[in-house]
């Protein structure tokens, strides 16, 4: 059998993937990507933020993705009831990117892989890794399939994998676990958004709180067409009946904002499901490789942190990498999973008070804070390394602190107005 031998094997060639794999290549490292599907694919996650155009700009993606002309992206809204919350990334706290884009997977995942593969980096589509052999020097080798049934060999100094929801070396090495975070789905479809005009901001990512522990993502991309997505507990879904449109239609008709927007508009393709996909491991990195990107966790898509995490996690995953491979000692457990994880938490914390109302309470509040919802929008933005915004150094206790301020405001001015 043929084998091929490299500084590193990139497993994925998705944002993760061909981020970190650019990132490697222009240290001078010889690099490949194998990517099991082929390309243009479809895959969800199509609203950006902020923080993840850092790694595009180091990976030399930007002009790239600026040509396509995707939509631009420069804040998000909230919508209950009829009651905004706005937020524009031009007023977060930490300095950084104020705008992103809105694209379509498929187009962008393609840009990205195309332009690494410019630069001089194979990529092996419709390739999969069926087994790894990692020796005690972290060196490897690793079998691969081609669509043809053709078996090679792979013998590299250090894998980075950004398989994505594949979970490659998890799923090979039996390192997953179940999230701490509930199951949910989501059922979505793109639609031909005729209608866009009627939006008071037609361009604006929208998420719409639909009911307790629903919400519906509204994603218009620069094409017409607009990405919807309800997400909610399994049980929600049960109660709508028929085919997937049949279903998707129904639970459109059930929301003011959809039913007036989206009424009887063309779908582009058949709705689609999406289930269990919280899963994390208990390591991100072993002797001879690292996870990037949502092999380590992806956890909810409300605050679209799953590309963010994917880049940024690659894009620090492939200097570390370049650091190891110039003999350099590199501590992956504080340089790699504990930074990591301070924004893999940091996002938790914000998904656990979006579900449980916290979130709710402060979003749709009157007289907010300026300086807090900068604060807040830092996060929202993808800036959850920056340990200067409280919001994110204190996730886990300060948004519940904030609501209960709130509300003992709120009921105080209603006490007030009812002794008047």
């Amino acid at each position: 059998m043929q084998t091929e031998k490299i500084d590193v094997l990139v497993i994925g060639a998705g944002p993760s993937g061909t981020v970190a794999a650019s990132i490697v290549h222009q240290a001078g490292y010889k690099v490949k990507i194998v990517e099991k599907q082929k390309f243009p694919r479809f895959v969800i996650g199509e609203s950006l933020l902020p923080r993840c155009m850092e790694a595009l700009e180091e990976a030399k993606f930007l002009d790239a993705v600026k040509e396509k002309g995707f939509q631009e992206k420069n804040g998000a809204k909230f919508v209950k009831n009829g009651k905004v919350c706005d937020y524009q990334f031009a007023d977060q706290f930490t300095p950084g990117w104020k705008w992103t884009w809105q694209v379509t997977r498929a187009d962008f995942d393609k840009i990205l892989a195309d332009t690494v593969e410019k630069m001089g980096v194979p990529v092996a589509y419709e390739t999969t890794v069926t087994n790894i052999v990692f020796n005690d020097d972290g060196k490897s080798v690793t079998t691969v399939e081609d669509a043809a049934g053709n078996k090679s060999y792979i013998e590299a100094k250090f894998i980075i994998d950004g398989s994505g929801y594949g979970r490659v070396i998890p799923r090979l090495f039996n390192m997953e676990k179940a999230s701490s975070l509930p199951t949910r789905n989501a059922l979505f479809a793109h639609t031909v958004d005729v209608n866009r005009d009627m939006s008071d901001e037609p361009d604006r990512i929208t998420i719409v709180v639909h009911e307790k522990e629903v919400w519906i993502w509204v994603i218009p991309f620069a094409t017409g067409v607009t990405s919807v997505g309800f997400v909610g507990n399994p049980s929600f879904f049960e109660q709508f009946k028929g085919s997937p449109e049949e279903q998707y239609r129904a639970m459109l008709a059930s929301d003011a904002y959809t039913a007036k927007r989206f009424d009887g508009v063309k779908l582009v393709f058949e709705p689609r499901t999406l289930q269990g996909w919280s899963k994390t491991t208990d390591k991100f990195f072993g002797n001879g490789f690292v996870l990037t990107g949502n092999v380590t966790e992806f956890l909810d898509p409300v605050f679209s942190s799953g590309v963010t995490l994917a880049t940024v996690s690659s894009q620090l995953a492939a200097n570390l990498v370049i650091k190891k491979l110039r003999g350099e000692d590199v501590d992956w457990n504080k340089e790699y999973m504990e930074v990591m994880l301070q924004g893999v938490d940091t996002f938790r914390s914000y998904v656990f008070a979006w579900y449980d109302g916290t979130l709710d309470t402060i979003f749709f509040a009157d007289d907010q804070d300026p300086q807090i919802k900068s604060q807040i929008c830092s996060v929202l933005a993808g800036y959850v390394w920056d340990t200067t915004n409280p919001y994110v150094k204190d996730h886990k206790t300060a948004l519940q602190k904030l609501a209960a301020l709130i509300n003992k405001r709120d009921n105080y001015l209603k006490i007030m107005s009812e002794n008047k």
